[in-house]
């Protein structure tokens, strides 16, 4: 009884918020004040029920406020309003106050409960309370939940859809009632168990799209089967009856009328099964459907606490602010809907802290005193988009480019060479605030890191457009849900891979003649800008992808300095996945966020988009990332160098060799140890690898035993540079598989270079 009293009292106080919110504009409307009665009303009924006497007692004294009110006895001014808040917070928290504490508020904290009253009992008989100091900023935490339970459709207490048009804070949702609709039946189950629930209407919707590739295969040998019907029809008629005797062409005759009745039969069974099919499907669909709806929520439930927020907010900060909230119908994943309220708190304080002037500046540029500021939910293009916006005086530009360079972030003149959209990604920076001292609002640079954050999280992505003197928008583009992911497949050595549509930025055939090669490596153009290439199964494993027709399949993700294009071997198409969670017990699987299942029942990873983009700046970070094919003069005179990777833990004779061989026209990579080197062979192609011997983690004997058993790497010479120039010394490593031995102590500038060209051969040119 106590849980169900809680969620009474959180869904009356959230009527009697807005209520009294919507008062504060309009005292005298009677429609709100009706709201303010009934709610009271009902918590005062509600904690009678339980027993709890202290909150009958305040529901009561704000029920009396109320009705004075409505009878003109009194009018609800600001001080009024401010002193009924207190009231509902009080209540609101005497509700959430543990069962074996609750006698606290008949005990020693029944002496806040008394002042509360006093204050009331004064504004009731006319008294004009004092003035209230600026409220601290109300937090905007979230209904808590009752054993993580859920309300499963139809629900109670389920405010009425709001009309068409922005529903403001004057305008509060009606008040929620305490039994359900006639008919609807209610039911609670754990969020757990809706979530097993949703993974197995998930699995039968996959289960269902194997129907298809099955029908497609029975229609394959239903032609097959008519093939094999007119062969025989065929031979019966091109063989004389006299030569095959009379009993042969009898049982020719029997067999093709044996398969034309097969024939017949598999049709009609074909026909039934895409009949079945197709209804299978329809089932499985609106199945996972209904789960998925009992999964979406409105978005207002997941803005309550903004309207009090807002206020209290722009009072602490003396601004006048009005907050107008827009398709509070919206549906929206529970489980977004719950990560939602940290980052649109963050941009409601930035909004107001730094976009909305005080009323005098606004006045001053011939605005409204008041400002305003909008959140607005709606379904666009298959995503959720959320936009918080403001009419404020927008992003200083000029600023933002000196907190920049000031920060070291960037030079100056890349500062001014950028972008505005580039240079409003600085915001999202950790840490990043263009605020000179820190106050209890913002200042520490914490607000938009976290809003990105969760972006990303739920594979969302956001972004910023203001303009100076006309406010700031700012746009969260997120999925419907996070139960299905819609992503693109490409194949990578061999394997498929899902891409989540959020991170990816573009999906393309670059021609092999529009890659050059910069500094070393790989890039096309796109968009004026170059992009790195990275063969993705450096990163995600398996063969090298070679191009088809003459282009290479890439797929660009990341943005700004971390924009890469992925070079994979094919694209499958795009596909909307039934997300599944990879087992706890396996850990982090690195660059893998999920797993899914295709149609055909095969399983399909779903790529983590910022793990792999960590993964392929630390391969292009160690300089080990692989080559790709290019088309220009410049790309196939860097490809037709020949690769030597020198492996040497000693600084000074690793540099002195590279410098050698460079100079000689090879391409020159480097490894610090054998361990360091025995990645490198497996991750990229060489044509001779030196070596020291005395190395730690791996030496060089067992790094080239590791090469020659490799069926792959075998083939590659291996020389063997050591101090040691004793012959046991020397037959270890050419035991182990080297193809030349030199001392250092021996070997001059000519006498290495001699011996790399007697293994592979001078540089081509």
């Amino acid at each position: 009884m106590m849980d169900l009293f809680r969620i009474e009292a959180e869904n009356q106080s959230q009527v009697l918020t807005q209520s009294l919110l919507a008062l504060e504009r309009e005292p005298t409307a009677a429609a709100q004040l009706e709201s303010c009665m009934r709610a009271a009303h009902s918590l005062k009924g509600a904690a009678r029920i339980i027993g709890l006497q202290v909150g009958v007692t305040l529901a009561h004294a704000l029920e009396d406020c109320f009705v004075a009110a409505q009878k003109k006895q009194i009018l609800l001014g600001q001080g009024a309003i401010d002193l009924l808040l207190k009231g509902v917070d009080l209540l609101g928290r005497i509700a959430q106050t543990p069962e074996a504490q609750i006698a606290q508020w008949a005990g020693e904290k029944r002496g806040e409960v008394d002042g509360f009253l006093a204050q009331l009992k004064a504004v009731r008989e006319g008294a004009a309370p004092a003035p209230a100091p600026a409220p601290a900023p109300v937090p905007t935490a979230a209904a808590p939940a009752v054993a993580q339970e859920v309300a499963v459709a139809p629900a109670v207490a389920a405010a009425p859809a709001p009309t068409a048009g922005a529903t403001t804070v004057a305008e509060p949702l009606a008040a929620p009632t305490a039994a359900p609709v006639e008919g609807d039946r209610v039911l609670r189950v754990t969020a757990d168990s809706l979530n097993r629930l949703l993974g197995l209407t998930g699995e039968s919707l996959v289960e269902s799209r194997w129907l298809g590739p099955f029908g497609e295969s029975l229609l394959r040998l239903k032609r097959r089967h008519h093939e094999l019907a007119r062969a025989l029809s065929d031979l019966r008629e091109t063989l004389p009856r006299t030569t095959v005797g009379e009993q042969s062409w009898t049982l020719l005759g029997e067999a093709q009328r044996r398969a034309q009745d097969c024939e017949q039969q598999l049709g009609q069974r074909l026909s039934e099964l895409e009949t079945f099919g197709r209804r299978s499907a329809n089932l499985s669909h609106r199945l996972y459907g209904e789960a998925l709806a009992c999964r979406m929520r409105p978005f207002a439930e997941g803005v309550r606490g903004f309207p009090r927020m807002v206020r209290d907010l722009a009072r602490t900060l003396g601004k006048q602010v009005r907050l107008e909230i827009i398709g509070e119908s919206t549906q929206v994943d529970r489980d977004i809907l719950e990560q939602l309220e940290a980052p649109l708190g963050h941009l409601l304080r930035n909004a107001l802290d730094h976009g909305i002037g005080t009323p005098a500046e606004r006045r001053k540029s011939g605005r409204p005193a008041e400002g305003l500021v909008r959140i607005e939910a709606r379904h666009a293009a298959g995503h959720l988009e959320i936009l918080v916006s403001d009419d404020g005086r927008g992003v200083d530009l000029a600023k933002l480019r000196t907190t920049v360079v000031e920060r070291r972030l960037t030079t100056a003149d890349t500062a001014q060479s950028l972008s505005e959209a580039e240079l409003l990604e600085f915001l999202f920076l950790p840490g990043f605030s263009m605020k000179g001292e820190v106050t209890d609002i913002s200042g520490r640079g914490v607000g938009l890191d976290v809003v990105q954050t969760m972006v990303k999280h739920v594979r969302g992505s956001v972004r910023i457009q203001s303009r100076p003197g006309e406010g700031t928008r700012f746009v969260l583009s997120l999925p419907l849900t996070l139960s299905v992911a819609r992503t693109v497949l490409a194949a990578i050595g061999g394997e498929p891979y899902a891409f989540p549509l959020a991170y990816i930025q573009r999906t393309l055939k670059v021609p092999v003649e529009k890659i050059e090669s910069i500094e070393g490596r790989a890039h096309f153009s796109l968009d004026g800008k170059p992009v790195g290439l990275v063969p993705a199964h450096q990163v995600l494993g398996g063969a090298e992808p070679r191009p088809q027709d003459g282009a290479w399949a890439v797929v660009v993700i990341g943005d700004g300095a971390r924009r890469y294009g992925l070079v994979v071997d094919h694209f499958l198409g795009g596909r909307e996945l039934v997300v599944q969670r990879i087992d706890a017990r396996l850990g982090k699987v690195k660059d893998v966020s999920a797993a899914a299942l295709m149609e055909d029942g095969a399983p399909v990873l779903i790529v983590d988009a910022e793990d792999l983009l960590r993964s392929v700046e630390k391969l292009v970070a160690s300089g080990r990332l692989g080559e790709v094919q290019g088309g220009t003069a410049a790309a196939r005179g860097q490809r037709t160098r020949k690769r030597v990777l020198v492996v040497e833990d000693s600084l000074t004779v690793r540099e002195l060799e590279r410098k050698l061989l460079e100079q000689r026209g090879y391409e020159v990579e480097v490894a610090v140890d054998g361990m360091d080197g025995w990645n490198a062979v497996r991750g990229s192609h060489f044509d001779l690898v030196i070596t020291d011997i005395d190395m730690p983690r791996m030496d060089g004997i067992e790094l080239t035993s590791l090469v020659k058993k490799d069926a792959r790497l075998k083939a590659m010479p291996v020389m063997i540079v050591s101090y040691k120039d004793r012959e046991e010394d020397r037959r270890r490593g050419l035991d182990a598989g080297a193809d030349y031995y030199l001392t250092k102590g021996s070997f001059h500038d000519e006498t290495l270079l001699q011996a790399v060209m007697d293994l592979i051969g001078e540089h081509e040119k």
